[in-house]
């Protein structure tokens, strides 16, 4: 018998302090059970317990001993579980990727929703404005947005986004609209280095991509940033159209050049296994696409 089954063993008795009675709950025989035991302390070099007619007492070691087997062995079965994807119920911990404006502003309620359908779920979410390399940073769900860097995954289109470059009504007014992408070097440019390394905004002018070179009055290392100076009438940025969904549906912000945006580009909910995916992965990429589908940010 190995060391696997003599803990379940011995787990069974100290449980029921009874060798019968353990034997009963495992369908094991009585002497299958006594020599289990009777291994065990050998190969310990201790006594577990003390055994008489009237049944089974722990000794102190034993005790302890009993309380670790009963820890490995649910660890053990969580471990398999998860391995094999076949958890009944969703359960265990789930590290959940996505952009940082993202999560904090489509994603959270969707977080929290699912963790009150499923509470034998802990889930880690991590705010990464790139895309992540999921084997290799143990990440189970990526929310992504662009062409997939990976074809190994598994992907779930979620919706849809834009850039899109918005003022406030109150810089719009005092600066003028622009009409068409070359007017943007008469204005005061906010750059966040977060949506690009360089100043350089891409158009669809025609049926041809085009780059414009521009010279901003601020730059900014986060599109929480340079969103907020915009806000605060300080020009003209560049975004997803999902970061900015609440000031343009408040007025705060209205955007610009909306005859020259680029393509759409599709946002998908990113995971590795497939349908051997664990019962906590399957279950999220399926609340989450259906939540993110239904969201005005990303239709």
């Amino acid at each position: 018998m190995d060391r696997h089954q003599q803990m379940r063993v011995f787990l069974a008795v100290s449980q029921t302090l009874s060798l019968a009675s353990a034997a009963r709950q495992l369908e094991l025989s009585a002497p299958t059970v006594t020599r289990a035991i009777d291994a065990l302390e050998k190969r310990l070099g201790l006594a577990l317990m003390h055994r008489s007619t009237r049944g089974v007492v722990m000794t102190e070691a034993g005790e302890r001993f009993a309380s670790d087997c009963q820890r490995i062995l649910q660890h053990l079965q969580e471990a398999e579980a998860s391995a094999t994807g076949l958890h009944t119920e969703p359960r265990g911990h789930l590290t959940v990727s996505m952009p940082l404006l993202l999560g904090q502003q489509l994603m959270t309620p969707v977080l929290l929703e699912y963790l009150q359908q499923f509470p034998h779920v802990e889930i880690f979410a991590r705010y990464l404005d790139r895309h992540p390399n999921l084997h290799e940073e143990g990440i189970d769900v990526a929310i992504l947005g662009g062409s997939l860097p990976d074809s190994s995954l598994f992907a779930l289109k979620a919706g849809s986004v834009r850039r899109v470059v918005c003022g406030s009504p109150d810089y719009l007014k005092r600066q003028g609209i622009p009409r068409q992408p070359e007017d943007l070097l008469q204005h005061q440019i906010i750059h966040s280095h977060a949506d690009s390394r360089l100043p350089e905004w891409r158009f669809q002018v025609g049926e041809e991509s085009r780059q414009y070179p521009l010279r901003p009055r601020l730059s900014c290392a986060t599109n929480q940033a340079a969103i907020q100076a915009a806000c605060l009438g300080g020009g003209l940025t560049r975004c997803m159209s999902y970061q900015v969904h609440e000031q343009l549906m408040s007025g705060q912000l209205c955007t610009v050049l909306d005859d020259y945006q680029l393509p759409a580009l599709p946002l998908h909910v990113v995971y590795r296994e497939g349908r051997r995916a664990a019962a906590r992965v399957r279950s999220f990429v399926d609340f989450a696409v259906a939540q993110l589908r239904d969201h005005p940010a990303l239709n």
